[in-house]
């Protein structure tokens, strides 16, 4: 064989092999470490659910999969991170319904969209509300308190972790569908909002199971009802505020996973199935998130951005409602 021939074919069994070693180390993702963003501190609620879907994502993927909190900004920096990462899907944000769907009408500046810079991955939780008061209110029931609301406008005082985050526009929301004036008190987090619930500074708050339902357990807060389709199992005998004859009223915040714009499909889907075959139905997550207060839920990926789309439309009228905006 004449030795230019020879060499045209050895070249190309060189690019072929190249080739397919390229494709092989691609087709093993995961092949180290993934790390999940976390926008809050630990210990808040989309931080608490972020570990548990990192311990199952890691028993499904085999490599280990850590939690990176980048707290501060309502969950910007952390956001920021994510859509500035590598798009390779081994640097995945756990957003929340706040810094998904409440950001992008809240703040006009925002250095990121949540479908423009994000592919979403799928939803984790679902993460009901509650309605409580002051156990020395005299609000027995939420119906109580709208009786009480529309008798004194503007008199009774409300307590939310901060201006333009879920607990308030969650109570916008509320009291539009009410017809009531309440006084909004922000407060820098929960811990501080629920501190002055129990002390009586405030009559009135909506949050998450994990920052209300302790206190309730001891009886420090009142919980009057929850602010979903159907009763939580962490607290079975709160009803919901349909159920206190309310009318329909569902506003629960969520956590969910997200990828940098550009991740391949591949990696996407990895990650969905490894959610859908261990999240969702797993009893040592449904216990761990039910203690919570919270519910596993997965959805497909483009189930999952429709609905971050419906919740940006539905949070956007809240923060109309509200007033509040961020330069």
């Amino acid at each position: 064989m004449p030795p230019k021939k020879t060499f045209t074919l050895l070249a190309k069994a060189v690019a072929a092999a190249f080739a397919l070693a390229a494709t092989a180390a691609h087709a093993v993702y995961p092949d180290r470490p993934i790390r999940l963003v976390v926008g809050f501190p630990a210990g808040q609620a989309t931080d608490m659910i972020a570990r548990v879907a990192a311990k199952k994502l890691q028993d499904a993927l085999g490599q280990p999969v850590v939690v990176d909190n980048k707290a501060g900004a309502a969950g910007i920096i952390g956001s920021e991170t994510v859509a500035k990462a590598a798009p390779d899907g081994y640097t995945l944000l756990v957003g929340s319904s706040g810094t998904m769907a409440i950001n992008p009408s809240l703040y006009s500046k925002l250095t990121y969209h949540p479908l423009r810079d994000f592919q979403p991955v799928s939803l984790l939780a679902v993460v009901p509300l509650f309605l409580a008061v002051n156990p020395a209110f005299q609000a027995q029931t939420a119906a109580d308190l709208v009786s009480l609301a529309k008798a004194s406008p503007g008199k009774i005082n409300y307590g939310s972790a901060g201006s333009g985050v879920t607990s308030h526009l969650t109570m916008e929301l509320f009291k539009h569908a009410q017809g009531i004036e309440l006084t909004h008190v922000p407060y820098k987090g929960s811990p501080a909002a629920v501190t002055d619930l129990i002390a009586g500074q405030v009559q009135v708050m909506i949050d998450t199971g994990p920052a209300l339902l302790p206190h309730m357990r001891t009886g420090k807060v009142r919980v009057l009802a929850v602010a979903s389709k159907k009763r939580n199992p962490a607290a079975p005998d709160v009803p919901t505020i349909a159920e206190a004859g309310l009318g329909n009223f569902e506003a629960p915040a969520w956590v969910g996973l997200a990828a940098p714009k550009g991740t391949p499909q591949e990696v996407i889907d990895t990650l969905n199935k490894a959610l859908q075959a261990h999240w969702r139905d797993a009893p040592d997550v449904r216990d761990q998130l039910n203690a919570l207060g919270a519910e596993p839920s997965v959805m497909k990926p483009d189930e999952f951005t429709r609905y971050i789309q419906s919740e940006i439309d539905k949070w956007a009228l809240a923060v109309k409602l509200s007033g509040a905006k961020v330069d």
